[in-house]
């Protein structure tokens, strides 16, 4: 194999929708934005959409419109941005719904698009999108008066169960929303795993999708396979990589696979970073290039023809670990060089 590979599970990713959306009290709904979290969403969607998705969030109109091409007429779409200028012809013709987050959103979408679906989002302190308590007050008996299909907020710190944030913004959000004649949301994956009083009426997972905390029992969904294109025996003293990375102190055999930062392998791993030979784990030596990665694969019986960066034994979030930095990082920025392969479909 001279291409690496990422395979991608998609019935994986329809269990842990499916897993998610049985603990939601709810309507499940699917968050397939940046491509399906780098994975392409023009194979988890529909896949998602056969297990019973049928509300989908991405971020932007453009998004959206790639994503009714993909789905045909029947979801769902809404767009977290909301209703950006020059997105009224989109939001139209794909049948789009905008999660406003401000006045001028709403002045603009009800001015370009009178009587078109919409939703609100509400600020409950992420201080990041969404109408602030003030705005939705002045507005909130004029936007509710043209039913919008969703009122929803976002939670900041649901990663961590015992945040107090948690509690403090499921209060904001009940202050502005109790008693509204609309469907509600603010949970995504952690905020479902928090527990019911979080769920409303609408959840929206997503990294739980792909294989990515905080939530535990999800299936893995991606492996990365790197091809191995050269074996060097490396004798003590001699350096390995650009600016002499790594020099070695006994005799070391070192595999060079092809992929590098070009294709999403943070340079950071040169430090922390494994890759794996089934269940053997093999040091990254050096930096991490534009196009090469190597690694001491003197400990293994025999020379594999591949290593391993994301499988059974090390999952994105461990990858993230060592970079610091979070599962959806490693996801969303995955190359576009690899050969992608489908299971599951």
């Amino acid at each position: 194999m001279a291409q690496a590979q990422l395979s991608i599970d998609l019935a994986a990713i329809r269990a842990n929708w499916r897993a998610l959306a049985d603990l939601s009290t709810g309507e499940a709904a699917a968050v397939v934005k940046a491509d399906g979290y780098g994975l392409g969403v023009d194979r988890v969607a529909p896949a998602l959409a056969a297990q019973g998705a049928r509300r989908f969030f991405v971020a932007l109109a453009e998004e959206g419109t790639a994503l009714r091409r993909i789905l045909g007429p029947g979801p769902d779409i809404s767009i977290l941005g909301g209703h950006m200028a020059g997105d009224a012809d989109q939001i139209r013709d794909a049948r789009l719904t905008p999660m406003l987050n401000s006045i001028d959103q709403m002045l603009r979408h009800v001015e370009a698009l009178p009587g078109h679906p919409f939703g609100i989002q509400l600020d409950s302190g992420m201080n990041r999108l969404g109408m602030e308590p003030s705005e939705w007050s002045a507005l909130r008996d004029i936007a509710l008066a043209q039913k919008p299909r969703l009122v929803m907020s976002h939670l900041a710190c649901a990663d961590d169960p015992d945040h107090g944030m948690n509690a403090f913004q499921l209060r904001s959000f009940r202050e502005m929303t109790d008693g509204i004649d609309a469907p509600r949301s603010l949970a995504a994956t952690g905020g479902i795993l928090l527990g019911p009083e979080y769920h409303f009426d609408v959840t929206r997972p997503g990294i739980g999708l792909y294989g990515g905390m905080p939530y535990r029992d999800a299936l893995p969904v991606a492996t990365l396979a790197l091809p191995v294109i050269q074996i060097r025996d490396v004798s003590p003293g001699e350096a390995v990589g650009y600016g002499n990375g790594w020099v070695a102190r006994v005799p070391t055999k070192v595999a060079t696979v092809s992929a590098g930062y070009a294709d999403g392998i943070h340079r950071a791993l040169a430090a922390k970073g494994w890759l794996w030979s089934g269940n053997a784990r093999c040091k990254i030596l050096g930096r991490v290039s534009m196009d090469l990665v190597t690694a001491d694969v003197t400990h293994l019986p025999q020379i594999p023809d591949t290593l391993d960066l994301l499988g059974p034994n090390q999952r994105i979030d461990t990858v993230a670990d060592a970079i610091g930095t979070i599962g959806y990082e490693v996801l969303t920025g995955l190359g576009n060089r690899y050969a992608r392969v489908y299971s599951g479909g």
